[in-house]
């Protein structure tokens, strides 16, 4: 099927993105979040790194004109009566995502795909909740998405081949290698990333060494762009700790219990970047200052 019209729903940091993405491919976007302001800093945030790509070159400003002019911002779910597939991109947790799909399938029309972006959930389960099970997909861009190449393309175990083909497609459509996922807890890339993040947090919880040791044994030693820790102040302590949960039920094995210090930051709202305090507290002047065992 010809995949013209992409609704994104949820316009933070990944929801944002795909829009930008779908945007620069060619189709037509609707960008939805729940509040009028939430629509509006997403869309800012596409027109900024538009901008600098037109700064550095990357773009001229028709391009950037006409990207943004392929996308339009909306707080109403009506308009998934327009879409030929949509790329849910909102909280992780499940109840949220189950009556979101829900209301999509009873508004969406009867050739439309339903994706969702989910970083560790069950595609079979969230496709269950709707009476197009074959037409349901999993879509797993990475973040920050205009940059990552990779998207997992997660099957369901009711999805059928015209939906993947339709859904590779399209991810090669926006300049991203799609890789062809089975629907296990964390797919591929969570499965692996989370409990390298979670022994980290071990290594510096049993006192092993210092929140800046282990990220540069890590950058040093492995050739890794970021830190463990860093990076898992960059996901947000949060969902690290939700998907090493989804991945300690979904397996029943100890090697995926979340480290007790990982819960207990959570259960101080110490979140990483976006609160300003996680294994490094974020200061004003750009700096970041290690967390410190007492």
């Amino acid at each position: 099927m010809a995949i013209q019209t992409v609704m994104v729903i949820g316009a933070g940091q990944m929801g944002a993105g795909i829009a930008q993405v779908a945007a620069q491919a060619g189709l037509k976007v609707i960008l939805r979040d729940i509040d009028q302001k939430y629509v509006d800093k997403g869309l800012a945030g596409i027109a900024k790194l538009l901008t600098r790509d037109v700064e550095k070159g990357r773009k001229t400003a028709e391009e950037k004109a006409a990207i943004l002019g392929r996308i339009t911002g909306t707080t109403d779910l009506a308009p998934a009566a327009e879409a030929d597939l949509v790329i849910e991109a909102i909280v992780e947790n499940l109840d949220i995502k189950l009556k979101l799909f829900r209301e999509l399938d009873a508004i969406c029309p009867a050739h439309a795909i339903l994706a969702s972006n989910t970083s560790s959930l069950p595609i079979t389960q969230l496709a269950a909740a709707t009476k197009r099970p074959a037409q349901f997909i999993g879509m797993h861009f990475m973040n920050p998405v205009p940059v990552m190449k990779l998207v997992e393309v997660i099957r369901g175990i009711a999805t059928s081949d015209e939906t993947y083909a339709a859904t590779k497609a399209l991810a090669e459509q926006m300049g991203k290698t799609p890789v062809s996922v089975n629907d296990f807890p964390g797919f591929i890339s969570n499965r692996v990333l989370l409990p390298m993040l979670n022994e980290a947090i071990f290594c510096f919880y049993e006192g092993i060494a210092g929140v800046e040791e282990i990220d540069t044994v890590m950058k040093l030693g492995m050739n890794h762009p970021m830190g463990p820790l860093t990076l898992a102040d960059f996901i947000g302590l949060d969902t690290c700790l939700y998907i090493m949960n989804v991945l300690y039920e979904g397996y029943k094995d100890s090697k995926y219990r979340p480290c007790p210090l990982l819960v207990q930051m959570v259960q101080a709202g110490y979140l990483g970047k976006k609160t300003g305090r996680g294994f490094y507290t974020y200061n004003p002047d750009g700096t970041a200052t290690p967390m410190v065992r007492k």
